[in-house]
Order: C-alpha cells, then structure tokens, then sequence
C-alpha cells in the first residue's frame, strides 16, 4: 500500500503543478499533508515536516545569503563584463546564445554547487534572453542539464555520497567515468544547439552594433540592429548587415521580402546604474574568487561561507545603513520565493522518508528485478538512478538504494565499484528534480514557472543520462 500511495502523490505532485492546477509551493505541502493522513500517518505528520526542515534549514540560509551575495555582486557590476563578453560571442546569434548557456554553466559547475552556479549562469544571461525575446526556459533547461553531468564531480557530492556509502575512493569512482561523461557534456553542446537553431528559426537573427568604450562606460555605436523575420519571408535566417541608422526607422532587410524588421534594444546591464563601484571591482572579484576557492575546499561549512561573503560585500559597497537595506530589500523577493520552495520541499521529503513510502517504492522497484538481470546489474543501477535521483534526494538514493544495488550485484559477480559508477548516470535529470533547492533558485532567478521547466527538462535531460549510460556501455566502464 505504501509502495502504491508513493507513486500516486508524486504523480499527483507531477501532473498539478505541471497542469498548473496549483503552485509548486501549495503542492509541495498539501500534497504531502494530504497523504499522510490516507497513510493513517496525520498524527506524525508535524514530527515529519520538523525533521524535514531541519534536514534542509542549513540549506535554505545557504541560498538566502547566497542570493544576497550574488545579488550586490549583480549591482555593484561585477558581471557586467561577463554579459558584454558573452554579447560579443554570441552576436544575437540564439545558437551561439544558447550553446553560451551550456558553456558558461558548465565552466561555473567546477565549483561543485548547483545555487551558485545557477546564480551566475542567469544573472549573465537573463538580461539577454529578455532583449531577445528567447524562451526563458531553453535557458534553464541547458543550464540544470550541463550542471547536472557536471555535478558528478568527486567534490559535487553524488561521487562522495556513493563512494561513502560503499567504501569506496572518490577518485576510483570518477576517473573512469571521464570519457563518458566527456560525451554527456558533448550531448548538452548538441542538444543546445538543436535548441538555438530552433529558437533562431522561431526568431530570427540579429545584428548588433560594435560595442565601443567611450569615456569609462560602455556604449554601442549607433548602428541599426534588424531582426530577420523567421517566417515564410525569410530565407535559411541568413543575418541581415547592420547599416547606419537613418531617422530611427528600420530600413528592410535582405532575408527576403515578407520578413518582419524592428529595432532592438539590447545593451544588457545599464552601464550608468547608481548601485555601481567600479573602484571596487578587484575587491570583489577578489572576495568572489577567494569565496568559490574556500567553497571547493570546504573550509567551512557553505552556508557559514555566504553568510560572512554577503556581510562582508554589503559593509564595504555600502557602507551606509540605508544603501544596505535598500539592497537587501531589492533582492527580498528572490530570496522569499527561493527560502519559502526550500522549505515547502521539507514538507515533501520529510512525509517521503518519514512515512516510509520512499523505502517501500525503492525496495519494490529492485525486488521486481528479474534474476536474468543480475549478471546486468551495472546497466540495472544505471537505468534505475535516472528515475530514482529524480523522486529521492541523493541522500535516500545512495545511502539507502545503492548499498542494496551492490549487495544485489555482488550475489551475480558484479564490483561494487561498478554499481557506484552506474549509480552517477542520473544526476543531468536530477538537478531538475523538485526535491533539489538549487532548481528553485534557478526557476526563481529566471521568472520561469517549475511546472513549465519540468514539462520543458525532462525529457531533455532524461535523454542525456541515457546517453551518458551508452558512453559509459561502449566504454565497458559499466
């Protein structure tokens, strides 16, 4: 009954908010409350949502400094070259926008820490995808998919929480992993690109005006910036030449005749914002630096880590009471929406795991295993960690379900160390997870509804873990 009652209330979960029928937030804890009580479990249900908050309190008070943090970063300019550097690269091109996306999330991703990534990976790009009217959640969705192969780096935490949980090093774990997760990265490129080609046909092609420094600040020559109708009038979305603008109005362009043409205003952060420090720029590039170092050394404990960055930026950029309030409360949304998720997930995890349905679902889904199978028990783990990081948290994945995996495993002749490099196929489809802070962050940041970006991922990032588990099968790496 467990088993059953499990699947029922995270596909209820799924298909409300996914239909928009309720918001993540009123999901994530009526939901629950609600199965609880079917469970004959209402009595408990305050021990589970206590023990659920408390599990993830540490986490929440990491995203909300962390938002902060990046937050007076954003206004103070510190990513302002960043978003001019990713301008010229991506010269309104929505491939070379959307591969962008790839590209930079992935790089952030060497940190080990989906919020902060998403953090930078949307504050860099929000501003462009809204002047070229690109579809927000192609963004998110490249963005949760890079970092999601990337996160099965040994300091990500699936590497150590596996080898933990089976006594294993990291390091045998993840080396051998390298070429197939190599081509999963190579698979989130072609996938962005499949995306941007489709956005460029949706949209068009711009041309953006040269971008020149004049007297400290940065400007774009006034040159005319057309969008090339990608409708019947225009031809393969062939860019049209920026010509001198004459009167404002936009002279046609030669993608062909019928193609919509129109002005664009696109100059990302404005460079003239009163909240910017550029006399303070190398502080805090400096501080930033220095921050992401000790996160990756875990020096402290990470919320510990941003709660001292997010003091430190605000006392020395703003140094007056009024300036620090006025910054916090430009960002209080965000980090309301994004705390608030967190501890609405709780509510979910903490009835998931506390009613013991969770236990029931992984147990059933490795007891239904054929005996055939048990030779296979590598391509079994690999296939089963793509649906099973996407409804458990890491935590109740490989603590809980890998050690059985192994035991199982072992009975047919299969290493361990085998079952805990199958285990990290799933993590691209896990970073959408609704049970993962950080994709609150993410969707928050970027204005995008949950249920849109689920309904948009998933299917995207469930292709790239079956992807990753191919290389790793060609590989003979599992």
């Amino acid at each position: 009954m467990l088993t059953i009652l499990g699947f029922v209330m995270i596909a209820t979960f799924l298909v409300l908010i996914m239909m928009k029928k309720m918001s993540p937030l009123a999901a994530l804890v009526l939901i629950p409350a609600l199965f609880c009580v079917l469970v004959g479990q209402g009595a408990h249900l305050g021990d589970y949502v206590i023990k659920g908050i408390g599990d993830l309190a540490p986490t929440a008070a990491m995203l909300m400094f962390a938002i902060i943090y990046f937050g007076v970063m954003i206004d103070v300019g510190l990513f302002d070259p960043v978003v001019r550097g990713i301008l010229r690269f991506c010269k309104a091109d929505p491939v070379r926008v959307v591969v962008g996306t790839a590209l930079l999330a992935a790089i952030v991703s060497l940190d080990g820490d989906g919020s902060t990534t998403f953090m930078i990976t949307v504050s860099a790009l929000y501003p462009l995808y809204k002047r070229l009217k690109m579809s927000l959640v192609v963004m998110t969705g490249v963005a949760a998919t890079a970092n999601g192969v990337m996160n099965t780096l040994p300091w990500g935490g699936p590497t150590a929480r596996a080898a933990t949980a089976l006594k294993l090093d990291a390091g045998d774990i993840f080396v051998p992993m390298i070429p197939a997760l190599a081509v999963g990265l190579v698979a989130v490129f072609a996938l962005a690109y499949v995306l941007g080609r489709r956005e460029r046909k949706r949209l068009g092609v711009l041309t953006l005006g040269d971008v020149v420094t004049v007297t400290g600040t940065v400007e774009e020559k006034e040159t005319e910036q057309v969008l090339v109708g990608a409708g019947a009038g225009a031809k393969g979305g062939a860019p049209a030449a920026a010509r001198p603008a004459t009167g404002g109005s936009a002279a046609p362009g030669s993608g062909g005749s019928g193609g919509s043409v129109q002005d664009l205003d696109l100059q990302g952060l404005d460079p003239r914002r009163p909240t910017l420090r550029p006399r303070l720029y190398w502080f805090n590039a400096a501080l930033t630096v220095a921050l992401l170092t000790l996160l990756i050394l875990q020096t402290l404990p990470i919320p510990v880590l941003f709660l001292l960055g997010a003091a430190l930026a605000l006392t020395v950029n703003f140094p007056h009471m009024k300036d620090q309030k006025a910054r916090i409360a430009a960002h209080a949304e965000n980090v309301l929406n994004v705390s608030g998720m967190v501890f609405a997930a709780a509510v979910f995890t903490g009835v998931l795991t506390g009613t013991g349905m969770v236990e029931h679902m992984a147990r059933w889904l490795v007891s239904n295993i054929p005996d055939a199978l048990g030779p296979h028990m590598g391509l079994v783990t690999g296939v089963l960690s793509i649906p099973l990081t996407y409804f458990m948290s890491n935590d109740g994945f490989y603590f809980g379900i890998v050690p059985i995996l192994a035991e199982a495993g072992a009975a047919h002749g299969v290493a361990p160390i085998e079952i805990a490099r199958a285990s990290l196929v799933g993590q691209a489809l896990h970073m959408s997870s609704p049970l993962v802070p950080a994709v609150y962050v993410l969707v928050g940041m970027a204005k995008v509804e949950f249920g849109d970006h689920t309904r948009f991922t998933v299917k995207w990032a469930a292709l790239t873990s079956l992807v990753v588990l191919g290389a790793s099968l060609l590989f003979g790496i599992v």
